[in-house]
């Protein structure tokens, strides 16, 4: 599957038509997605997933998918489990091509004594503030190890002690003997190995050292025979490492390719952030739709069509950038104008009983299904006299352009008839309006008025007797700043959390049509937005989450939130 039947053009697609009219790699394409198993996956990634698989059946090649597991005290089997879950929901496979670093773990191992051998790397028994302090800075070169005129032969036996587990946790590492005073800091001795008595999730106890990330991952790619490997800007820095690496062994020569990551607005695409979040309670989970995870946004509602279009919008870049949250909300906001079904629902009743409609009647009314799409065809409501609408929908006091229901104003319940307020009942000892009596006109069923008299406002509404009772979650961003990591003086990135970011309206009213509804369905409230119903629900208790509004209102919230958004 790619990315979209419409082909957007971007410099990585540019250098791989290139690659393949050159000849270069055998004339072949092969990518991989290379996530760590330390937390799940969020809308970041989904924009490397849909470009490495989406670039791979594009040019009738393949896409690895390959767990970068080289640090067990992070990762777990729930998270590969979730990353698994959440590639196939997107829509992508990777076939038999399931690989992990692990798998590799010995011939890295091999290929570290090769670079021993060589005297391209060493045993260094310095602490890892020292190794830090000896670096250097980015204005300032590093200054070399004590320990980095080792032999080669000595350096061996170190090694291979370390692997028996001989030395404690942290006494020694192996590492690469580039230049320490190299402008660029990744390659001044950068660390290849460490010891780490942790409990592997896949090698069990089988290592007491563990390969560094940069040591693993050039030669994965080497290994797996990738042609290009796509990265973010992040890794531009260490691709002369990776280089480095590659060059002094036996192994093919995956082209690196870096492109911009994502970064939305209102959101932190930072796993060690989401894992913030989830272990301080902040949220309830990798899930919480709230957040910007696939599981989350699956949650939410979102479809996977729908993040795979937001990806194809949002293109392919070369510098890093702030994409507005209401490109994401737009992509699933026009899909499901034309794909979810309508009904009404009342998120905030206030009851309105029809003085003149019989006590003991009851009918059944036509309703359109989706304007959208005809065959969708109709459904029957049920109407009474006594109904719901919503509170907002009624003012005492109306002012000027209120179209909606007031005091001897007549308006049009949506697929009923035309209703007029005549009584206003209020609590007598808070003054809270209880319920409004109104009259109805029997010969304007349909909500159209024979004698062709214009009505502006329209309401939706549920019979009271027959709606369904329900829990409805409405959910906006968690962070009330554009750019979360931007703070004030005393500040951190917590603090600019959104304290509104969930509303839960929980004596809510919906048309008895959505008891059969299923968990994952996706509905839209008429003139109120798109829902899907919570996996939590049980049939003695709907729960509902807002996917998003009806209509793109980011522009009047930004410009209310004023200096919070920029």
């Amino acid at each position: 599957m790619t990315m979209n039947d419409e082909r957007k053009s971007h410099f990585i697609r540019e250098i791989i038509e290139k690659d393949l009219r050159d000849g270069a790699h055998g004339e072949t394409v092969h990518t991989r997605f290379p996530p760590e198993p330390n937390g799940y996956l969020h809308i970041g990634h989904a924009k490397s997933i849909c470009l490495n698989f989406g670039l791979a059946a594009e040019y009738h090649g393949k896409c690895n998918l390959r767990f970068d597991d080289t640090n067990p005290c992070k990762e777990e089997q729930e998270f590969v489990d979730s990353i698994k879950e959440d590639v196939r929901w997107l829509g992508f496979d990777w076939d038999d091509r399931e690989y992990f670093a692990s798998d590799y773990f010995p011939q890295l191992y091999e290929y570290a004594e090769k670079l021993i051998d060589q005297g391209d790397a060493y045993v260094d028994d310095l602490p890892a503030e020292e190794i830090r302090e000896f670096r250097g800075t980015l204005t300032q070169p590093g200054r070399e190890s004590p320990f980095r005129s080792r032999p080669p032969k000595e350096n061996l036996d170190l090694f291979r002690r370390m692997k028996k587990g001989e030395f404690p946790d942290g006494s020694r590492v192996l590492r690469a003997k580039i230049d320490m005073a190299s402008p660029n800091i990744n390659l001044r001795d950068p660390v290849m190995y460490r010891i780490r008595r942790a409990r592997h999730h896949r090698t069990g106890d089988q290592w007491c050292i563990y390969p560094t990330y940069d040591w693993a991952h050039g030669l994965c790619d080497a290994l797996e025979q990738i042609t290009h490997s796509l990265c973010t800007l992040e890794f531009e820095n260490h691709r002369p490492l990776y280089d480095w690496f590659l060059d002094r062994l036996p192994v093919p020569h995956p082209r690196q390719i870096e492109f911009a990551r994502l970064n939305i607005g209102h959101t932190v695409l930072s796993k060690r952030k989401l894992l913030e979040l989830v272990e301080r309670k902040i949220v309830p989970g990798w899930d919480d739709p709230r957040m910007p995870t696939l599981s989350g946004l699956r949650r939410r509602g979102y479809t996977p069509s729908s993040i795979r279009e937001f990806c194809r919008r949002i293109g392919v870049a070369k510098f890093n950038s702030i994409v507005d949250l209401h490109v994401l909300e737009n992509s699933v906001r026009e899909e499901l104008n034309k794909s979810a079904p309508r009904y009404m629902a009342v998120l905030d009743p206030l009851k309105v009983v029809i003085v003149n409609y019989p006590e003991d009647w009851e009918e059944e009314l036509s309703a359109v299904n989706n304007p959208e799409n005809p065959g969708e065809g109709t459904r029957k409501v049920p109407f009474s006299r006594e109904l719901f609408i919503e509170q907002n929908d009624f003012r005492e006091d109306p002012p000027r352009k209120f179209f909606r229901l007031a005091p001897g104003r007549e308006v049009r319940l949506r697929y009923a008839y035309l209703i007029t307020c005549t009584g206003v009942i209020k609590d007598p000892q808070t003054g809270r309006i209880r319920e409004l009596h109104c009259t109805y006109d029997p010969d304007t069923r349909g909500g159209d008025a024979p004698d062709g008299r214009k009505v502006k406002g329209t309401l939706h509404w549920v019979s009271a007797g027959h709606a369904v009772s329900a829990e409805v979650r409405l959910y906006e961003p968690l962070f009330d700043r554009r750019d979360p990591s931007e703070t004030n003086e005393g500040e951190t990135w917590l603090s600019n959390l959104n304290p509104h970011s969930l509303r839960v309206l929980s004596d809510c009213r919906l048309e008895p049509t959505l008891k059969t509804v299923v968990a994952g369905q996706r509905v839209q409230f008429e003139r109120t937005g798109y829902f899907t119903l919570d996996p939590d629900s049980s049939p003695q208790r709907q729960i509902w989450n807002r996917i998003v509004s009806l209509r793109d209102t980011w522009a009047k919230i930004q410009k209310k939130q004023g200096s919070r958004t920029t």
